[in-house]
């Protein structure tokens, strides 16, 4: 069955005039609605999570944005002769190599963004060739895909159930891939032997999934270090308060000074992710400031002009 395409900025509610900021900010609001850990309604929070997640994966991104509004909707025609190459193609597979077909689930990407963002690399192993009427044996094909990770799955580390066909075969082979902790946005996960078949008795190639982070409201990641933007009304940052901030094992309290501004960073030692070395990098709070809502009731616009009066 052909895959739809996706209207990512729909799905954002966004126009595709829309700046990085705004698809940003959008994104965030969405996503602090649908987070499996905060939303109200369960059930169905979790898919449309994903599907927020996907389409800010593309449209955050410049190099994949650009694409995906070069090819919009006939986006499964395959690229013209001297055109640009790497485009997707039709029939519920993706392309790969020279011309191999594959199909992935469970990797908690829909088949439209395999289907255009999903790469494959390694060259096909067809047939052996001959030297002075001897068969040479050629490695199968490496096979590369995306698999998105949790936070969560990246901190505590987690198996995954991911489903593999190939255009060859009726049949979805199925994998359980192990998400080690402290793994990084980036970093391949190797699956030995599963790749593309052998030729003239060469062995198969293999299958590597590539990390990518599952893109969180209000947490950035650098490395091991995690960033929190926590925001507080500005009588809060004048006279000083504690806040409850969520860690990935927990809450955790911030004293917040008397006079804090906007931007200033608190650091929680070894509350970050895992690092190569199995020590853990630092969680910090990052202080937002948030002005009061306008238009001012008139008691709340009398006491700030009683203490303006009193900076004069």
């Amino acid at each position: 069955m052909p895959v739809q395409f996706r209207d990512y900025y729909e799905t954002l509610g966004v126009a595709k005039s829309s700046s990085h900021d705004e698809i940003r900010s959008a994104f965030r609001k969405l996503a602090r609605k649908y987070h499996p850990d905060v939303a109200t309604e369960k059930k169905g929070a979790e898919e449309k999570f994903k599907e927020i997640n996907e389409a800010y994966e593309v449209l955050g991104d410049p190099e994949k944005r650009k694409k995906y509004d070069d090819l919009g909707p006939n986006w499964q025609q395959p690229p013209q002769q001297g055109g640009a190459g790497g485009g997707a193609w039709g029939g519920g597979f993706s392309r790969g190599g020279e011309g191999v077909e594959y199909e992935f689930g469970g990797t908690g990407f829909s088949d439209f963004f395999e289907q255009m963002f999903g790469t494959r690399r390694g060259s096909r192993a067809a047939g052996g060739w001959q030297d002075y009427g001897e068969s040479v044996p050629l490695r199968g094909q490496d096979i590369e895909s995306d698999i998105l990770v949790t936070l969560e799955e990246a901190f505590h580390g987690s198996t995954r159930s991911i489903s593999f066909r190939r255009a060859s075969s009726p049949k979805a082979e199925t994998y359980t891939v192990r998400i080690p902790k402290g793994v990084r946005e980036g970093q391949r996960i190797r699956l030995a032997g599963i790749g593309g078949a052998g030729a003239a008795g060469g062995t198969a190639g293999d299958l590597y999934l590539r990390v990518k982070y599952e893109k969180h409201p209000d947490l950035e990641i650098s490395g091991s270090d995690v960033t929190h933007e926590y925001e507080i009304p500005a009588w809060e940052a004048v006279l000083g308060t504690e806040i409850s901030v969520p860690t990935l094992e927990g809450r955790a309290k911030v004293k917040v000074p008397p006079g804090s501004q906007p931007g200033r960073k608190f650091r929680l030692p070894g509350k970050g992710l895992p690092g190569k070395d199995g020590a853990r990098g630092d969680f910090y709070v990052l202080l937002q400031v948030t002005l009061p809502a306008s238009p001012l009731p008139a008691n709340e616009r009398d006491l700030w002009s009683k203490i303006a009066e009193l900076h004069k």
